[in-house]
């Protein structure tokens, strides 16, 4: 069993409510991550501590963007540069969605932090074709 599906059958059969019981478990099954591997294993699956034991709040589906859509902000940094600023937490869902967008032309591919994504347009004749396609995924267009 990998450390992601490890995790979550622990969290779900017991009450787990403090990293360092997690990591020791994990450990007992043969996994032995650091606790800052940890700690991104349990964002990436949307795992947080609620009512005092780690839970899986929610699915590791991009997160929808319309309550945050007035944070938005997509620069162009010609000549084949956009510079995309989202909320926290918002960039890697983004840039994963746009990577696997199959109608992308141009599209060289993404770089995300935590709220900003560089998108790498090869072709620079074709980044407004690309922004638009950013700001589809974003619902900002009409």
């Amino acid at each position: 069993m990998n450390l992601d599906d490890e995790i979550l059958r622990l969290i779900t059969e017991r009450e787990i409510s403090d990293q360092a019981v997690l990591q020791e478990l994990l450990e007992a099954e043969g996994q032995a991550p650091s606790q800052s591997t940890l700690s991104r294993r349990l964002k990436k699956l949307g795992v947080q501590k609620v009512g005092g034991r780690y839970q899986r709040i929610s699915s590791v589906e991009p997160p929808t963007v319309t309550a945050e859509r007035q944070r938005i902000r997509i620069i162009e940094a010609p000549p084949n540069m956009l510079v995309v600023r989202t909320a926290p937490g918002y960039a890697p869902a983004l840039a994963a969605a746009l990577d696997r967008e199959p109608e992308v032309p141009g599209l060289a591919g993404t770089v995300a932090g935590d709220d900003t994504i560089f998108v790498a347009v090869t072709d620079p004749s074709r980044l407004r074709e690309v922004r638009s396609v950013v700001e589809r995924l974003m619902l900002l267009s009409a």
